[in-house]
């Protein structure tokens, strides 16, 4: 359905009178005469106090730059004076031209004025304001002039009614797929540099291989030359950048999991059935890639590369593949063995050699609990014996029956035999428990709960109720009430079990003070009382009698809490 021609298009407020007045500002503002200049000044100023702070980008810049030109021309400043002030108009134009373009992801001002047809030395002037020397006058005057051509031919030219055109905005739509489009390119270079880096080195490790013969060479294969060193420097200045898209590149088949064309290269045995419950790496392979991982020894990117390990044995847990599954498993248990210490030396010659095959030799404060709740969510064959390399490290253990209890859930889970350290016997008598079981087990709970209910006389159960309805009539308060059965005829009066001789335990958090002298008391009370048959009405008794006066000085200065 086509609309009719008579539809209105929606209306817009303006701080202009009419068409002619937005006409003459403009005639003015690029005149010649500085009077017609300044008069122009004056009805912008209006237009901005009508507007308050939404005044179009381009009527304020061209107000700047304009007032610099009327400022220049009337000779009341000189010439660093002038520099000064064409300097911050030059700068406040680019900075609020190109603000509405910037996305999520900061841009370079070059592309952003490339796609708004400014000239590009206007960048560079606008750098040199803010950064390095500032330009000469000439130059200043000459990017003054540029900038306000523009803005007549871009802005000023294209209005229609007087309503300003949305030329410096982008939709939401096109920022938001070019900043996508921004994102995933720059996502391809990164993982383009990783892979890159990671066959140069692998190239580089098989050359240094070519050159040992022997199996012997092998297992001892030294450190990386220095036409390496050139390298690993490169790969460590990358994985400061994008740490994330080089460990996800290191666990791609053919770096950290090996094919099996790469361990036939490095010596290995591809047909050599490893254990899967207890995984460890060959030491060649080890070796291979000691040289990168020892460069990249951090904290950050060691949590990181155990962080995605886990996830990766974790999409893993549904398909069938045990080659990949046994070489993540065993670098989580090279890193977690890197940061084990019982060993004690006798020489820096056996420390030496120990700690040759290290990924990292000083012990590092990993994140147990996370570590912990991931190997449990990434279940394979391999996560008991990683399970308990966790639960040995951490620095504050659960408690023995709660870590055998894991372990044993975690062998049922996983149909692998639980290799607890204990006797045979112990271990045999352990219970495995199934849903029904522990089902079963509550149901019997719940019966015996009940028949202990039915065997308490009346007035055991009638006690019972008057202390529940004592704790909570004090719920909240600092009292409560005590069910156990305690000999209170061993504490003397006004003290509990457990209470320390300390009087200050006594003391109570909260407390308002208050002079004896305010608190009401009996005079007549306080005296001497009558007894019949005496005369309590005169004091016999010899020395200093307190006046009125005395007692209440003394009153005074007392407090009560």
């Amino acid at each position: 359905m086509k609309k009719s021609s008579s539809e209105k298009k929606p209306s817009h407020v303006v701080a202009w009178l009419n068409k002619a007045e937005w006409d003459q500002v403009l005639e003015y503002l690029y005149s010649k005469d500085v009077a017609l200049q300044r008069f122009a000044l004056h009805r912008i100023s209006a237009w901005r106090a009508r507007y308050a702070h939404s005044t179009p980008v381009a009527v304020d810049c061209t107000a700047d730059l304009v007032r610099c030109q009327v400022l220049d021309r009337s000779g009341q400043l000189n010439g660093d004076d002038l520099v000064l002030l064409y300097g911050t108009a030059l700068v406040r134009f680019v900075n609020q031209i190109t603000e509405r373009q910037q996305g999520k992801v900061a841009r370079p001002l070059r592309r952003l004025v490339g796609k708004l047809n400014i000239p590009e030395w206007v960048v560079d002037l606008r750098h040199n304001f803010t950064h390095r020397k500032l330009p000469t006058l000439k130059w200043s005057r000459k990017g003054c002039k540029v900038v306000l051509e523009w803005l007549q031919q871009e802005f000023w030219s294209r209005q229609l009614g007087g309503c300003p055109e949305a030329w410096d905005s982008q939709s939401d739509d096109e920022e938001e797929a070019e900043l996508k489009l921004l994102t995933r390119q720059k996502q391809m270079e990164n993982y383009k540099t990783a892979r890159s880096l990671l066959v140069s080195y692998e190239q580089d490790r098989y050359q240094s291989l070519d050159g040992l013969q022997e199996d012997r060479e092998r297992s001892l294969w030294k450190t990386p030359l220095s036409d390496l060193s050139w390298l690993l420097g490169e790969i460590k200045q990358f994985a400061l950048e994008s740490s994330e898209m080089l460990v996800d590149v290191l666990l791609e088949d053919g770096f950290l999991v090996p094919t099996p064309e790469q361990l036939e290269t490095v010596g290995c045995d591809p047909s050599k059935n490893p254990n899967p419950t207890e995984p460890r790496l060959p030491q060649v392979f080890l070796r291979f890639w000691l040289p990168l991982l020892k460069v990249l020894n951090s904290l950050s990117f060691v949590h990181l590369l155990l962080e995605k390990l886990f996830a990766e044995l974790k999409l893993l847990a549904n398909e069938q593949n045990h080659h990949r599954t046994f070489y993540l498993s065993a670098w989580i248990s090279e890193l977690l063995l890197c940061n084990k210490f019982e060993f004690r030396f006798e020489t820096k010659v056996q420390k030496k050699a120990w700690a040759k095959d290290r990924i990292f030799v000083n012990r590092i404060q990993l994140r147990w609990h996370q570590l912990l709740s991931s190997c449990l969510d990434a279940p394979c064959i391999s996560t008991p014996h990683l399970l308990r390399l966790i639960l040995d490290d951490m620095e504050h253990p659960l408690p023995p029956e709660t870590r055998q209890n894991l372990l044993q859930l975690c062998s049922i889970y996983t149909q692998t035999a639980h290799t607890e350290s204990g006797p045979a016997q112990e271990r045999q008598q352990q219970p495995l428990y199934t849903l029904e079981s522990l089902h079963e087990k509550q149901i019997q709970l719940w019966r015996s709960a009940a028949s202990s209910d039915r065997t308490k006389t009346p007035q055991e159960l009638k006690r019972a109720e008057v202390l529940a309805e004592r704790a909570k009539a004090l719920r909240g308060s600092p009292w409560q009430v005590c069910s156990d059965n305690v000999p209170w005829k061993n504490f003397a009066l006004g003290k509990v079990p457990g209470q320390s001789d300390d009087p200050s335990c006594l003391m109570v958090e909260a407390y308002s003070p208050m002079t004896v002298f305010d608190q009401p008391v009996d005079l007549d009370s306080t005296g001497t009382q009558n007894v019949p048959g005496t005369s309590g009405s005169t004091r016999t008794a010899e020395g200093l009698l307190w006046s009125q006066s005395d007692v209440s000085r003394l009153k005074s200065g007392l407090k009560l809490f």
